[in-house]
């Protein structure tokens, strides 16, 4: 059976290992454990799933509770996808975050087609400037 939970006081050692089990790993800095522990920590809504002690799914988001939620991480062990978890972990981030903010996210190239069949709608007009580049 799997239990949710809402907070980041997390052991880093599991998250990681968490990420590195789901295909979020390969494009996260999962070798650098003082990056991912400031991620952790700076994230304001943290949804984990649980399969008994062992954490199977993470939503890691930043959101003011009132008008836009940025889920930035979405992860579930490759061992226990396909089950529900990431959808249950979406719906309750949007629950905890107010069902008036809207839920923005950036898809995994692997996750393009999920995100439509949950609910998602595309949008056509987002960008970005990455690590390293400037204006």
């Amino acid at each position: 059976m799997i239990t949710y939970r809402i907070g980041n006081d997390l052991d880093l050692d599991a998250v990681i290992d968490l990420y590195r089990a789901s295909t979020l790993g390969e494009r996260r800095p999962v070798d650098d454990r003082e990056r991912m522990g400031r991620m952790l920590a700076q994230a304001n809504l943290v949804v984990t799933a649980w399969d008994e002690e062992l954490i199977v799914g993470i939503a890691r988001s930043l959101s003011d509770f009132s008008y836009t939620t940025y889920l930035s991480d979405l992860a579930v062990r490759a061992s226990h996808q396909r089950g529900g978890i990431g959808r249950e972990l979406i719906r309750r981030t949007r629950q905890a975050a107010g069902v008036d903010t809207a839920l923005v996210l950036l898809s995994a190239p692997a996750a393009v087609e999920y995100y439509p069949r949950i609910g998602f709608n595309q949008h056509q007009s987002a960008w970005w400037l990455r690590a390293g580049e400037s204006i």
